[in-house]
């Protein structure tokens, strides 16, 4: 299933301008900004105080009780404050911030804030409507240069221009906390002013809408303006976080909309505009998902304040392959072993790391050993996911996925000079091999998967001496095609990869055998085999070749050395011709 936020970031992308904001009080919680009913009931207890009495838990209850009204807000503010700029001062304590304020980051724009002036800045998003009186997205879009028509008052929205001739519309729908008429009441929020209500006629029948942080439970004027509203020229969008409140229910089944569970305001915001952000630098009318994810990594490398987000993601699409790994445990039982069905599961398997494999190419190519945890921890996960029952050929075959991303991962470090990032995806990842955990050069391997003999029984392999290296070799070209583009670059890379995955094998390891790929017929082929071209290059920059100066083989080239002339000696015994 498609996440419903790069649905929506689809949406936006392809619908420039088309899509208006609907936020609530939750978008300025993280600020510290007050609500406005919490607004009056602060007021109420104050002005108890003055009296001589406490307003209890329920302070509109004992206004009621001593005014027979219910609390009105400029009533409350002219009984506290008798002089406009009195009135002034006390209310910009509930929204300006103090300088302690400022130090804890309090009633400053939040990161929804910023990211919505992100996407207004870029024209994605011209119309906001908001219940909240503060300022904070007035003050986000000033500071990404944008200077909004802010619409707060009845005659504000009947003198303001057509929507369609504003850079920016922001509509306070219940006013602004600098002007007394700003609406807090039950009975106030039932009964929008005319021309404004007009206005959210025409908002609300032109325009998508993007909920967030609005329950719908008090608002009944606004509530009644979605509810007249009969065209859906655009999906609605329902940002959620928890269960919704029955009013919001009733009019996400009157529009139609699709509800999207979020944890909060600014991861939602922040993570829209970033997918928005990463489907125009791709810059093609549709891209595919794993190119957004892809520049998200390669947007969240360079500032080490997104590390937490890089890992966030990459543990997401990780999670993703090994939930659907783990919900088809019984696949593990079958035994009908077939090259049909092996392609089949091949298949899938290979569509599973779709994502996956191009934001680790991203990230081992461009990241450093800061990083370098997140890619061995991914293939860790992908590798243990495999499970430890079931038939041996099918649990073996279900590390497939976890040697695509390693054999991408290693090559793209490669590729990008890493071999500090190519050493720990050798020798970190702790993989479970019976009872014992092994480092991932001795598990990830093409024969690990599956044995030659079933390989050389699928469709085009059926004469290969290394027929499953020859299908990564094909396979991985797309994924790896940003950095290698050449066929002759990609081809030395891949050979290069395998022929350091068998010395670092060799050198680990007491056993004659080693796990060899296309390198080894390829080494009584043409005039230069791999092997050789690695041999004459390390012997040539002795221990400064970068491999060693990494590493790798104890940075000892006299290790180097052994394990090449154990390699060697195995691939003259195959006879390869």
């Amino acid at each position: 299933m498609i996440d419903p936020t790069l649905s929506l970031a689809f949406a936006v992308h392809s619908n420039k301008g088309a899509y208006a904001l609907l936020l609530g009080s939750g978008v300025s919680r993280a600020a510290g900004i007050p609500t406005g009913w919490e607004v009056v009931q602060d007021l109420i207890r104050k002005l108890a105080a003055l009296a001589g009495e406490d307003a209890g838990a329920a302070p509109e209850a004992w206004y009621i009780s001593k005014h027979g009204e219910e609390p009105d807000y400029a009533n409350l503010l002219e009984s506290l404050a008798k002089l406009p700029a009195e009135r002034n001062q006390l209310l910009r304590s509930y929204f300006e911030p103090s300088e302690e304020e400022k130090e804890r980051g309090l009633k400053l724009p939040t990161q929804a804030h910023q990211a919505i002036a992100e996407l207004v800045s870029e024209g994605f998003v011209r119309v906001i409507v908001t219940t909240n009186f503060d300022r904070l997205l007035e003050k986000a879009l000033e500071q990404a240069g944008v200077t909004p028509a802010v619409i707060s008052t009845d005659d504000a929205a009947k003198g303001s221009l057509p929507i369609a001739h504003t850079g920016c519309c922001v509509l306070k729908a219940h006013g602004d906390y600098l002007d007394t008429r700003i609406k807090n009441t039950p009975e106030e929020l039932g009964k929008l002013d005319q021309h404004v209500s007009g206005l959210l006629d025409r908002i609300f029948d032109e325009y998508g809408l993007i909920v967030c942080g609005w329950s719908a439970e008090w608002d009944t004027g606004l509530r009644g303006a979605l509810e007249r509203c009969q065209s859906r020229r655009f999906t609605t969008y329902w940002a959620a976080r928890g269960e919704l409140s029955e009013a919001a229910k009733t009019l996400v089944a009157l529009r139609q909309a699709q509800v999207i569970p979020i944890a909060d305001a600014d991861s939602f915001f922040r993570s829209l505009a970033e997918k928005v952000g990463a489907l125009t630098e791709i810059s093609r009318s549709h891209p595919a998902s794993a190119k957004v994810a892809a520049q998200l990594v390669k947007r969240y490398i360079v500032d080490d304040r997104n590390r937490i987000r890089l890992h966030d993601l990459m543990m997401e699409e990780v999670g993703i392959v090994c939930a659907a790994l783990d919900h088809s445990q019984a696949e593990l039982y079958t035994r009908e072993y077939t090259p049909d069905e092996i392609v089949r599961r091949r298949t899938r398997y290979e569509a599973l790391v779709g994502n996956l494999l191009p934001m680790l190419v991203e990230g081992c190519y461009w990241g450093d050993e800061r990083v370098e945890a997140y890619w061995v921890r991914a293939i860790e996960r992908l590798a243990n996911a495999a499970g430890r029952e079931g038939v041996v050929e099918w649990r073996k075959l279900r590390l497939y996925p976890a040697l695509l991303s390693f054999y991408a991962s290693g090559m793209a470090s490669i590729a990008g000079g890493k071999f500090r990032t190519l050493l720990a995806l050798f020798s970190v990842p702790r993989i479970l091999a019976g009872r014992r955990e092994e480092p991932a050069v001795r598990v990830l391997q093409q024969w690990e998967v599956t044995d030659k003999d079933v390989w050389k029984q699928l469709p085009g392999l059926e004469n290969h001496y290394t027929p499953a290296s020859d299908h990564l070799f094909g396979l991985l070209r797309e994924p790896l095609s940003p950095y290698l583009p050449e066929d002759t670059r990609y081809e030395e890379c891949f050979d290069r990869f395998e022929c350091l995955l068998a010395l670092t094998y060799a050198d680990l390891s007491d056993r004659d055998w080693v796990p060899v790929g296309r390198f080894a017929w390829k080494a009584y082929s043409g005039d230069n085999p791999p092997l050789k071209l690695l041999q004459a290059e390390s012997g040539k920059a002795g221990p400064q070749w970068p491999p060693l100066v990494a590493g790798m083989f104890g940075g000892s080239i006299e290790r180097l050395n052994a394990a090449m002339i154990k390699v060697e000696t195995f691939v003259g015994r195959l006879g390869w011709y």
